[in-house]
């Protein structure tokens, strides 16, 4: 996986045609997602914090469809971020996403109906950063778990 090339997303148009490219996320799910930050504790205990905005959170989604099967988000520089579990009964299928630019911030939500100030930041999955770009994870597909560790 490490050979596939990260594309940045610049900008409304590149958006576009991501979601053309993979169908508008149409039954397509979320798979994993992993999110990380500069700060740490060392291993004299001392705290290092970063000033920056240095939130990232990787998202690997699937679909039902070939080329590609499977991409990879990067989200960096994140300034929100909402993960609703599906109920119980629910299923968790994407009949199609948002993702949009405005104002510098990048918006990605797994309903197609989502708007950033009508929804009041609270329904379904959504996560806004600075910064997003992805790439193909086709070679990502079935149920092995990609982020976390092997003895899971």
């Amino acid at each position: 996986m490490s050979e596939k090339i990260w594309k940045e997303l610049k900008d409304q148009n590149d958006l576009d045609e991501l979601m053309n490219i993979f169908g508008r996320f149409h039954d397509s799910c979320i798979k994993e997602s992993y999110m990380w930050t500069e700060h740490y504790v060392n291993e004299d205990l001392v705290m290092r914090l970063s000033v920056k905005r240095d939130v990232r959170v990787r998202i690997l989604i699937q679909r039902q469809c070939l080329n590609p099967s499977a991409i990879e988000l990067m989200f960096e520089e994140v300034t929100k971020i909402l993960i609703t579990p599906s109920p119980e009964d629910y299923d968790s299928l994407i009949y199609e996403a948002t993702f949009l630019h405005t104002n510098g911030t990048f918006y990605w939500a797994d309903d197609r109906s989502w708007i950033p100030d009508e929804q009041g930041f609270s329904s379904g999955n959504w996560i806004s950063s600075k910064k997003v770009k992805w790439r193909d994870a086709s070679d990502w597909m079935g149920k092995t778990l990609r982020y976390a560790p092997k003895d899971i």
